[in-house]
């Protein structure tokens, strides 16, 4: 805009209402003004293609089309000055509509004077820059919630989402079209989670850090943060703004993280109680040896017997601890792990056939990985067992998937059994922890030994009554297909 002489242009078809709001106009003190007249609606979209104005008054008659028809030609073009329509009579629907679509203000022909237009004219200029702010503002936001990594949701208390950014999108894998149909409840892989969502914001503002499974399009799961928080619109109307982050790597690693030290403290732990308990158990062997020969009663060597027994037992069980700890000294080789599993599966198809268990198999492309066939081996068919035991007979199925995704290769392994409860599933890879009334519980332990050997991680999600599902991921430090390699 110049700070100097301002650029109007006025679209009147009538000469003399132009020449008299063009001296209304010039009569305004301590402004200047470079006035530029089209008399029909086909020239005024004609200036204003070619030139650019600081201000335009229209006239509401212009033969068959109209000073509304003008301006929303103009608005759809892009002009960005402000726009005034000019009536030879008030109308309040006329006037209403003006300013819906964005006319900076409506002015009666007949109670013009050089006051009023002042008056229009610096209120108009003022107003256009304030919005003209406004809008640069709104672009700088929009701007920064469609780069910023978060996901951010805008919703109505009523549950539907009415706005997102691309974040969102890419987050929950759905499309613009149907994010702006789902209710935000649909997104919760549980119920409790959105009762628990509406029951902590119920006589709250905001809500900080509310963890929930999320549920993306593809139904895969995924673990957010959500940070809520109630505003109202500029109409009034409330809404709820959501902005989700994706914490579940970060979870991952602090469970890895917390596993890994944890299990670190626990073998110090065990090879200091071997130590302890293996002295003593050495002096009763060694008094043992000593006294025997010096029994002649045969009943007395009886108890002799049962307590050297018993020693061995105590010790073989703190070996087998110790080596559920012992960190595994691996023979590495390029193996297939579809091929391990096929072998995994071939020595647990008797305990599959006599509990009538459905087995699946989705194996997907065939892949080499760095491993110690044997070990692993032992760790998937450990999972297995456990899998099959945790089902019921002639109603289990079985799940076997393997698939790759970025830079790694996934092993599932799933049951439709009995389930895990919360509390059980953070002990389940502690050792002697089991829920068999006949197991040891070091087969996890050594499971996770092994799989931590190859850098591999292991995740478990579990629903009671529905079942488990044991998910490992192996670092796809080199893959290959079969196929490829026999080109090779």
């Amino acid at each position: 805009m110049s700070t100097e002489t301002l650029k109007l242009l006025i679209v009147d078809d009538d000469e003399d209402d132009f020449y008299l709001t063009s001296d209304y106009i010039k009569e305004i003190p301590s402004k200047k003004f470079d006035i530029t007249w089209a008399n029909s609606f086909n020239e005024g979209i004609k200036k204003l293609t070619q030139d650019n104005f600081d201000l335009c008054f229209f006239d509401f008659l212009l033969g068959a089309k109209t000073g509304i028809d003008l301006l929303k030609m103009a608005l759809d073009r892009g002009v960005s000055c402000p726009i005034v329509l000019l009536t030879g009579k008030g109308d309040q629907h006329i006037d209403l509509e003006a300013m819906r679509l964005g006319a900076m203000d409506y002015l009666v022909k007949s109670e013009l004077d050089s006051e009023k237009l002042n008056r229009c004219i610096r209120y108009s200029l003022e107003r256009a820059e304030s919005v003209r702010r406004l809008r640069e503002s709104e672009t700088r936001l929009r701007n920064i919630f469609e780069h910023i990594k978060d996901a951010v949701l805008l919703k109505r208390p009523n549950g539907l989402i009415f706005y997102h950014n691309t974040a969102a999108l890419t987050l929950l894998g759905f499309d613009e079209t149907d994010i702006r149909q789902l209710h935000f409840r649909d997104l919760f892989v549980t119920v409790s989670d959105y009762d628990r969502y509406v029951l902590a914001l119920e006589h709250r503002d905001s809500l900080d850090h509310f963890d929930a499974l999320l549920l993306r399009k593809n139904n895969e799961r995924t673990l957010c943060s959500l940070h809520i928080s109630r505003h109202t619109d500029s109409e009034g109307l409330p809404y709820i703004m959501i902005v989700i982050q994706d914490i579940t790597a970060r979870k991952k690693l602090e469970r890895d993280r917390l596993l890994a030290e944890k299990a670190a403290s626990t073998a110090r732990l065990v090879r200091t109680l071997a130590h302890e308990v293996r002295n003593p158990l050495t002096n009763i062997h060694l008094s043992l040896d000593q006294l025997e020969p010096e029994l002649e009663d045969e009943d007395l060597r009886l108890f002799t017997d049962i307590i050297r027994r018993n020693g061995h037992r105590i010790n073989g069980l703190i070996t087998e601890l110790l080596n559920s700890f012992k960190p595994q000294e691996t023979i590495l080789k390029h193996v297939s792990i579809q091929d391990i599993l096929e072998a995994a599966l071939a020595e647990a198809i008797d305990r599959i056939n006599l509990k009538k268990i459905t087995l699946i198999k989705e194996f997907g492309p065939a892949c080499l990985l760095e491993l110690d066939a044997s070990k692993i081996k032992i760790a998937l068919l450990n999972l297995i067992i456990n899998a099959i035991e945790a089902m019921e007979p002639e109603s289990g199925v079985l799940t076997i998937v393997t698939y790759i995704d970025d830079e790694t290769c996934f092993v599932k392994v799933q049951d439709n059994g009995s389930g895990i409860s919360p509390e059980n599933l953070n002990r389940l890879f502690e050792p002697y922890f089991t829920s068999k009334t006949n197991g040891l519980g070091l087969g996890l332990a050594a499971t996770l030994t092994i799989l931590h050997s190859h850098q591999a991680t292991v995740e478990v999600e579990s629903e009671l009554e529905k079942g488990t599902t044991f998910t490992v991921m192996f670092p796809l430090a080199k893959y290959t297909s079969f196929a490829e390699e026999e080109m090779v």
